[in-house]
């Protein structure tokens, strides 16, 4: 990881998913998380990290003048700005074998928004379940040392299957200048739910079992600027590949299912802001 470890809300903890329980189909093979799959997406996040560390604090900032300028008109006018990643190590892709990793932008603007205002909804760990509902099924904020969070996070999704996940976190906040703040959000435990809900509930062996989700980094930036606050919010995930035969349950997961977490998780929090500066 960089020298910086910074970690932030659960926000988009819902930037990638999670579990399952196969309605009237059958299930995808088990998978195993391996070490050379690991390796590399530390790799990944190492390499990341060191471009966060960089000059541009938000990611449509360093887009070229043109888009920049689109990406900005679009989200003052109530759009989001996503967008898909990739990370290469001097040029070259960084192969995952055995795994797939998900890496999204998004940007939101909230006129009269302020960084406190969003602060206040982002470490609110015990309520997120209420507020990004009903993805976030249940929430409990574990500790607090100053600007450094642990909490859990259980998440549930639905696309052609239910897909349950219970998770910790680390959170670490700073404000490097008094118009902005950020956090850097590592995942420390995804374990897939079998039978959720229901008496016969269990966890499955971590980095044994569905391969939905088997890491999640969350990047978050405020900037107050422009008569209001930009909300910058970059995930890095990374799931199973898709197993031959099984696409049409897999496939929607760790394809389609990064990008709608993104949005709902930006969506939700513009939208809670909104109601708090009326």
């Amino acid at each position: 990881m960089a020298n910086r470890t910074w970690t932030l809300a659960p926000l988009a903890l819902l930037a990638c998913v999670i579990t399952t329980r196969v309605h009237a189909a059958p299930a995808a093979a088990a998978a195993e998380l391996q070490n050379r799959t690991i390796q590399a997406f530390d790799r990944y996040v190492r390499l990341t990290e060191a471009r966060l560390n960089g000059n541009v604090f938000l990611w449509i900032d360093g887009l070229p003048e043109t888009r920049r300028r689109e990406a900005l008109d679009a989200v003052r006018r109530r759009e989001l700005s996503i967008e898909r990643l990739e990370t290469k190590d001097n040029g070259r892709e960084i192969d995952a074998p055995g795994g797939m990793i998900h890496h999204w932008v998004g940007t939101a603007f909230v006129p009269g928004a302020t960084i406190d205002q969003a602060l206040s909804v982002l470490q609110n760990y015990n309520e997120h379940h209420r507020i990004y509902a009903p993805t976030v099924a249940a929430s409990k904020l574990q500790s607090r040392e100053g600007d450094r969070f642990t909490f859990f996070l259980r998440f549930v999704m639905k696309k052609v299957i239910t897909v349950v996940v219970n998770s910790d976190h680390e959170a670490v906040f700073r404000k490097p200048a008094a118009d902005r703040a950020e956090g850097w959000i590592h995942s420390t435990r995804i374990a897939e739910v079998e039978n959720p809900g229901t008496p016969t509930e269990r966890e499955k062996p971590v980095g044994n079992d569905g391969g939905y989700l088997w890491r999640l980094n969350t990047y978050w930036r405020l900037l107050a600027r422009d008569g209001g606050l930009y909300i910058h919010c970059e995930s890095v995930s990374l799931s199973r590949g898709i197993p031959t035969g099984f696409g049409w349950i897999v496939g929607p997961f760790v394809t389609s299912i990064p990008r709608e977490s993104l949005t709902f998780t930006l969506e939700t929090t513009r939208n809670r802001l909104e109601r708090g500066t009326r």
